[in-house]
């Protein structure tokens, strides 16, 4: 069994939101992981957004990168270049129950004023599906523009709480994901789901991340007994928490 394990979060950790790791968060990480110490990253998005953002979209580099990778919460596995197996949202909610949640969305959404809307309103991911009421397909300026509305007017949070209610009976978690979203997928398959593949191999786990408080999508595996969580506030505060970290290993 190994010692120490860092587990990170990537949007609004190591990334500032859907953006590439600079050069200098890349260099530190790389220095962490040959002093001995293992890195690992588990983020909500697809495989393909974390390789954009964490190896310039190449995926050999990614996994050479860091021992764990870790995709749509740990549905998406690997250790090293080996895959873990996957699962799929559709075969744990059936046709219909799916159907029921994406339709029900789609009409809400289509009642909302926002300052902007754009396109790709539903991705549909292998372990869950990801809500935007803006659109990913917004640009940089106009998510920054909701970030801000839903501060002020809480968009997603209200989203959630109604979703909570017309589907309490599904089976499903809801969970406001990076700054436009909301992530949807059954119970436990949220970020501590990847823990499993971690749990009898370390010692010690420690997970960095910036949705920490209740609903975010890094609040479970934050104050899952398994780990010991440090909330961050983005990758300058990731650094400095884990060159602390790293101090009390010594």
């Amino acid at each position: 069994m190994g010692k120490t394990l860092l587990l990170f979060d990537v949007d609004g950790t190591l990334t500032a939101a859907r953006r590439g790791i600079n050069p200098e968060m890349r260099s530190f990480l790389m220095d962490v992981r040959a002093k001995g110490v293992p890195i690992a990253v588990v983020g909500g998005s697809d495989l393909n957004k974390i390789t954009e953002q964490l190896a310039d979209s190449d995926h050999d580099k990614l996994v050479s990168s860091f021992d764990y990778v870790f995709a749509e919460n740990g549905v998406v596995g690997f250790h090293g270049k080996d895959q873990y197996s996957t699962k799929l949202i559709q075969d744990q909610m059936g046709e219909e129950k799916l159907q029921d949640l994406i339709n029900f969305v789609l009409e809400y959404f289509s009642k909302l004023r926002l300052p902007h809307k754009r396109g790709n309103f539903v991705e549909f991911r292998k372990g869950m599906i990801n809500f935007s009421p803006i659109g990913r397909s917004c640009s940089h300026e106009e998510r920054e523009h909701f970030v801000a509305y839903d501060k002020e007017h809480k968009i997603r949070e209200t989203f959630v709480k109604i979703l909570e209610e017309k589907f309490s009976s599904y089976g499903l978690t809801f969970a406001i994901g990076g700054q436009i979203s909301v992530d949807v997928y059954p119970n436990g398959w949220d970020k501590t789901y990847c823990l499993q593949y971690l749990e009898n191999d370390f010692e010690t786990i420690h997970f960095f991340g910036d949705r920490t408080m209740p609903g975010g999508n890094d609040h479970a595996i934050y104050v899952d007994k398994r780990v010991i969580g440090h909330s961050v506030e983005g990758p300058n505060d990731t650094k400095k928490q884990v060159e602390e970290t790293l101090n009390t290993l010594h």
